[in-house]
């Protein structure tokens, strides 16, 4: 059921974006010192503890135990697929043809949420919503095609399946997360999930024998400080933002609104990293920002 509140769904998505820029940068710094599988791993564990602590602040419990067992089937695998087996292709697709194309290739994530939720949750867009996604992912599409990369990649056949595997699993992810969650907390669900993640990569540790390099990875200071941030700004409130989000706006425009981060990192590239903004990444981002104006101005057919 969505909420009375006007936009709020479309102000969680931004929000949620907000927070990915954030936990993008601290897990890229973290990654680069441990790697990214223990990244994964112990970001989820840490933001299961951020999630707990609040739920038993609001709600007097630590596990919601509350929510029926359908939908902690659903949260569960919605987990398992966007956190784990989304992630993993992602990573996957990083290392065969390198970010650039990679981040390319999850621009359609939006593209695939709001196809599966026609088809599996009966949503349908205006004119102008699809109007406003297809102008915001253009300009996510041109920021990011314009980066240069040293160590370019050629383009495979299998990089690119690995890049729409986690596009996909990405937005499978969130369409089973709307139907999950119901009217439930945002912040509950979000833990069910964490949880899913949490198993699904422990298997993975315990299979590849790796439970040393997590032990390593946790004596790292630096980068637990930093994983510690992302974990708060990802996996805490960036995934609850995004629950919220689709739980009162069609989940297309959810995606989409989710998906400007790399529009959004621009500027703290610039005042942080000190990184030089180019005349194509001003105008990508101006592109993707009138999307955005035209989505917030759409009427959304129910």
């Amino acid at each position: 059921m969505m909420s009375s509140i006007p936009f709020i769904g479309e102000a969680a998505a931004l929000g949620a974006a907000m927070c990915w820029t954030v936990t993008a940068m601290a897990f890229e710094s973290a990654g680069k010192k441990v790697g990214s599988l223990q990244v994964n791993l112990i970001r989820l564990v840490i933001a299961f503890f951020f999630l707990s602590a609040f739920s038993f602040f609001m709600n007097g419990f630590f596990i919601p135990l509350n929510i029926d067992s359908n939908s902690w089937m659903l949260l569960l695998l919605s987990g398992l697929i966007g956190f784990v087996i989304g992630d993993l292709l992602l990573f996957q697709a990083l290392v065969v043809v390198g970010a650039r194309i990679s981040m390319l290739l999850m621009t359609m994530a939006p593209v695939f949420t709001a196809v599966l939720g026609w088809m599996m949750l009966g949503e349908s867009l205006s004119i102008q919503a699809v109007a406003g996604m297809c102008v915001t992912i253009a300009g996510v599409v041109f920021v990011i095609s314009g980066k240069k990369v040293k160590d370019s990649r050629p383009v495979t056949k299998a990089g690119i399946l690995l890049g729409l595997g986690g596009a996909f699993g990405q937005a499978a992810g969130l369409i089973l997360s709307k139907m999950g969650m119901k009217d439930y907390s945002a912040v509950s669900s979000t833990q069910i999930r964490v949880i899913a993640g949490i198993i699904g990569f422990s298997l993975i540790f315990t299979v590849l024998k790796r439970w040393n390099l997590i032990f390593d990875a946790v004596k790292h200071i630096p980068a637990m400080k930093r994983i510690t941030t992302g974990a708060f700004f990802g996996p805490f409130m960036g995934v609850s933002f995004s629950l919220l989000a689709v739980q009162n706006t069609h989940a297309g425009i959810a995606a989409t609104l989710m998906s400007i981060t790399p529009v959004l990192i621009i500027a703290p590239s610039r005042f942080i990293f000190k990184e030089k903004i180019t005349f194509r990444e001003i105008t990508g981002a101006f592109i993707a920002f009138c999307g955005v104006a035209l989505m917030f101005l759409s009427g959304v057919v129910e």
